[in-house]
């Protein structure tokens, strides 16, 4: 009998999709029900999406705080109500204000998005509001102003000229805009969208995101990702990232014996002075038999008690 999958997928998700579609999609491909993954990409992006697959699944709340990195296409000179192209421009910028745009002006407004900032998330997200998601309550007729939150943005540069094109109102009539291409390395919880709209405000001129593209999680590029087409029912199924290859892509690691691996997969502490941990923040996964192979096992992900290493999570053998 085939063992049951265990490991990390990394999927670039199309255009289109929701990132449940493509959680549903790999639960049929791979027989199992035990999916999910670590950040929800918006239907229009496209880009890596961390999946995890069997027992490897309870790593992903580790990976949903890491850093990302994406590609952007942002159009000034008119906004939405979604701060993206998922709904009809509303407001238009003025012509004076449109062609005074230049990148010297854009670069300028964009040294106040970069660092760490105060963002405010974009009214149509997934974030709860009195135990409701705020898409819905605006959806709903609602006028909803999320509350500012911290992120940090140590990257956000233009990587194109400017392009001059045009966006239709609902009302069939077309209005100048600009098209810029920015890269953005930003931390979890970043809407780039909202940066689109924050850089148009800050060249008093609207702006909205046209595309995104998601290219990195943390140590997790987009060149390592399968497409659709290589997950669809019929694919033969890849060799899975092992949940040991995962887990030291998430964590500082740290090697335990053959016997300490049975002591803490019976929820017992190790004391500390029998590992050699490194110097970085915990938790840590702990890793065993890694020199008969590359990666070794993961038996669990420990935390620090007192003079002790305790088992936050453990995985099977």
């Amino acid at each position: 009998m085939a063992a049951a999958p265990n490991g990390f997928l990394l999927l670039d998700k199309p255009a289109g999709w929701s990132s449940h579609r493509v959680v549903s999609r790999v639960r049929k491909w791979l027989g199992t029900r035990k999916v999910g993954h670590a950040g929800t990409l918006d239907p229009m992006a496209t880009g890596v999406l961390v999946v995890g697959v069997g027992p490897s699944t309870r790593l992903l709340t580790f990976a949903v705080g890491l850093g990302k990195t994406y590609t952007a296409t942002i159009r000034l000179g008119a906004s939405t109500p979604t701060d993206d192209a998922d709904s009809a421009p509303d407001r238009f910028a003025q012509a004076d204000r449109l062609a005074a745009l230049d990148l010297e002006r854009i670069e300028g407004a964009l040294g106040s998005l970069r660092g760490d900032i105060l963002q405010r998330p974009s009214a149509v997200s997934a974030i709860k509001v009195d135990g409701r998601r705020a898409y819905a309550r605006v959806r709903a007729g609602e006028d909803v102003e999320l509350d500012a939150r911290p992120v940090t943005v140590s990257r956000f540069d233009v990587v194109s000229a400017l392009r001059s094109s045009t966006a239709v109102a609902e009302d069939g009539a077309e209005h100048g805009v600009v098209d810029v291409d920015v890269v953005v390395d930003c931390s979890s919880g970043t809407y780039v969208r909202a940066l689109a709209r924050d850089l148009g405000d800050a060249l008093g001129a609207f702006g909205h995101l046209t595309a995104l593209r998601r290219t990195r999680v943390g140590d997790f590029p987009i060149d390592e990702a399968l497409t659709v087409p290589d997950f669809d029912a019929h694919a033969p199924v890849p060799e899975l990232i092992t949940p040991a290859a995962a887990a030291a892509a998430l964590l500082p690691t740290i090697e335990v014996s053959a016997e300490q691996a049975v002591q803490l997969r019976q929820g017992r502490f190790l004391a500390q002075s029998a590992l050699s941990a490194p110097a970085a923040p915990e938790p840590y996964a702990a890793i065993s038999g890694a020199e008969r192979g590359e990666h070794g096992e993961l038996v669990a992900v420990l935390d620090r008690r007192d003079d002790s290493f305790k088992s936050r999570v453990v995985f099977p053998a």
